[in-house]
């Protein structure tokens, strides 16, 4: 009897401790998932402080930055957080950063063509 109460109390501890550490990652996710969402709708500078457009989304690692008609795609590991901006620190390639924001672009945004008949 004694060896059932310490098998079912074993059991329930292990479950409990894999619960636990279950619990600490879903927190972790959420907390980057707020990190992330609080990056969009920013303007973001660039390391002069001119700026360069506004955040629009977040792809994977990439942040999406419009910057007129263009679409820029800026690792995350390159933004820092300013108060109510964004910074671009260190130096991102302009032509890498076009062709990752249109890519995102492509993937993100459906075309619609209408016929002359419509």
């Amino acid at each position: 009897m004694f060896n059932k109460i310490l098998t079912g109390l074993v059991y329930i501890n292990s479950v409990g401790i894999v619960h636990f550490f279950k619990d600490k990652k879903n927190l972790e996710k959420d907390e980057e998932d707020e990190r992330k969402n609080n990056l969009v709708c920013r303007f973001v500078l660039d390391g002069a402080g001119r700026k360069i457009g506004e955040s629009v989304a977040i792809d994977n690692d990439l942040l999406i930055i419009k910057k007129g008609s263009k679409y820029l795609g800026v690792p995350l590991k390159h933004i820092e957080e300013d108060k109510k901006t964004l910074l671009v620190k260190g130096l991102v390639e302009q032509e890498n950063a076009e062709a990752m924001g249109e890519r995102w672009r492509q993937a993100s945004f459906k075309e619609i063509e209408y016929s002359d008949d419509e």
